[in-house]
């Protein structure tokens, strides 16, 4: 039961990481992708601790350790200050269905990280599995590639995407660290908003772009996207997916946060109408599956 409780978490996760990144690309594109990634963790926080109040009758985790400090703050300082930047810079340049099919490398480079780090076995089955991930990747950017877009701009792109993957895997893995002993996923996640928000900040105040960023808040369609992204990603969306790491096995959970890009399909058609030609689905398709048999086998 534990299991499946995880496992449809793992499921809701997709679905606001979806609709999460639809909002994260309308705003960032009006507002700046740094703008978007400071604003969007304050706008999560709030509603965090709200969630906090009505599960624990307390606005913040009352039992915080140094362990949970340290592991869930490098965690909120890779996987969304640093990792969710790159992100955000990948939906303004590549929008939101290439963005989130490149997360599709997060279980792929997990699965390396514990390999090279964790001392986890790597078999001839997940390299194959690994390597469907990445031809089904490569087969959807060299099509759109081909569809006159600026080359230096789309590999920009194409980097920020490939960042920010790297970012959420060790995010997650520093998360699954913190959350040892069924300490609370939404305490944890509070703890990594809180310190990413410190960190964004601080650097945000040190270049003197405080004024600048209130001032682009003043876009309110930008605005109120952000606050859907806000509400959808690093609220429910990343709530949801400690859930589902701390109840299910870890590669079960990243294998149905990978969906992503099939469920962008239709909506990156419907909300940006975008044409998206067959081998762009096959492609997709692919590297789901990649990313599924790197766990199911």
């Amino acid at each position: 039961m534990t299991h499946l409780v995880g496992e449809f978490a793992a499921l809701g996760t997709a679905f606001c990481w979806s609709f999460g990144s639809i909002f994260f690309t309308v705003s960032s594109r009006r507002l700046g992708h740094n703008v978007v990634n400071r604003v969007r963790l304050f706008v999560a926080l709030v509603l965090l601790m709200l969630a906090h109040v009505v599960t624990t009758g307390t606005p913040v985790p009352p039992d915080v350790t140094a362990y949970h400090w340290f592991w869930f703050g490098l965690s909120g300082i890779i996987g969304f200050a640093l990792g969710d930047m790159l992100l955000f810079k990948a939906f303004v340049m590549l929008g939101a269905r290439l963005s989130m099919l490149l997360m599709a490398l997060v279980p792929v480079f997990g699965t390396i990280i514990a390999w090279l780090f964790l001392n986890e076995s790597l078999d001839l089955t997940e390299i194959l599995a690994i390597s469907a991930v990445i031809i089904g990747i490569i087969w959807v950017i060299s099509e759109k590639r081909n569809d006159g877009h600026d080359r230096n701009h789309y590999a920009i792109g194409i980097l920020c995407g490939i960042g920010g993957a790297m970012g959420q895997a060790l995010g997650l893995i520093l998360s699954k660290k913190g959350l040892a002993d069924d300490y609370s996923a939404l305490s944890g996640n509070i703890i990594r908003v809180f310190v990413a928000i410190c960190f964004l900040w601080l650097i945000t105040l040190i270049r003197g772009r405080v004024p600048g960023t209130i001032r682009q808040l003043k876009d309110r369609k930008g605005t109120a996207a952000l606050f859907g992204g806000a509400f959808c990603g690093p609220f429910l969306g990343v709530w949801l997916s400690l859930i589902a790491v701390q109840n299910t096995y870890i590669g079960v959970a990243s294998t149905l946060m990978a969906l992503p890009p099939v469920f962008l399909i239709p909506l990156s058609h419907w909300f940006f109408k975008e044409r998206i030609g067959l081998g762009a689905i096959l492609g997709t398709i692919i590297a789901v599956i990649g990313v599924a048999l790197i766990f199911l086998l």
